[in-house]
């Protein structure tokens, strides 16, 4: 039992308060809902349900939401305003990560009895291996808010279906919605290096396309991951944060 405004309340009660509580927090100051401010980007949030690569929801996802920094949001706003008049829209994956979710990760990494999502997500490295071939790390740039995954796919096109090897041919692997990029999103494999040789002409233009537009409005990219882009004149370098990530009219 746990007393909860000077009553008596069972503990999985008490626990399913502070739930609710923790996720009806109000965001940092500086800190913003991506849909409140560029509402046509469309948001795929892979960490908050299942379908990512350990196959369940990440610690902190408490919505199914991008939250950045004021400053990202709107660099991200300016890009989308940029690609909307080729009939074109970002599609973003990730953005704020609580420090929470990081270090679920890391314990995800050290579980060798859980391989569910291997065959679509990393089929070619050891899980183990994830951390030392700088596909996951202890501290993220995403935890200081101006860091964002995301592709560009065509606008109110349908996606191109596929449920196989994230490095599969275009069609066959795990569908992500967007442009072929070479790989799916958080494929760790060599193929998602930006500059991998091998994954095709169409693939390397819409890589080249995307990190151009993003360079253009102030982030810049990470070579392993075509798909990370930080925020270059981000504005809390020194911080990282753990608040969870709240549902949109959290104030």
């Amino acid at each position: 039992m746990k007393r909860r405004d000077g009553m008596w309340v069972p503990a999985a009660f008490a626990a399913v308060f502070c739930s609710i509580a923790a996720s009806a927090q109000p965001l940092p100051q500086g800190f913003v809902h991506l849909a409140d401010v560029a509402p046509t980007i469309r948001q795929d949030i892979r960490y908050a349900g299942s379908r990512n690569f350990m196959g369940r929801p990440a610690a902190g996802y408490h919505a199914a939401e991008c939250v950045l920094t004021r400053r990202a949001a709107d660099a991200l706003a300016r890009a989308q305003a940029e690609i909307a008049p080729r009939g074109l829209t970002l599609v973003v994956w990730d953005c704020y990560r609580p420090q929470r979710a990081v270090a679920d990760f890391m314990t995800w990494t050290r579980d060798e009895t859980d391989q569910r999502m291997r065959a679509i997500y990393y089929p070619r490295v050891d899980k183990r291996d994830l951390s030392v071939r700088g596909y996951l790390s202890s501290r993220s740039t995403h935890s200081r808010g101006s860091t964002v995954d995301l592709g560009m796919a065509r606008s109110g096109t349908p996606s191109a279906g596929g449920t196989g090897d994230c490095a599969a041919p275009y069609g066959t692997r795990i569908d992500d919605g967007v442009l072929d990029f070479g790989t799916a999103y958080d494929c760790f494999d060599t193929l998602s290096h930006v500059r991998a040789p091998g994954i095709g002409r169409d693939a390397a233009a819409n890589r080249t396309l995307l990190a151009g537009l993003m360079q253009r409005h102030g982030f810049r990219a990470y070579a392993k991951e075509w798909w990370h882009f930080q925020l270059r004149d981000e504005p809390l370098p020194g911080q990282s944060f753990d608040f969870p990530i709240p549902p949109r009219g959290s104030r």
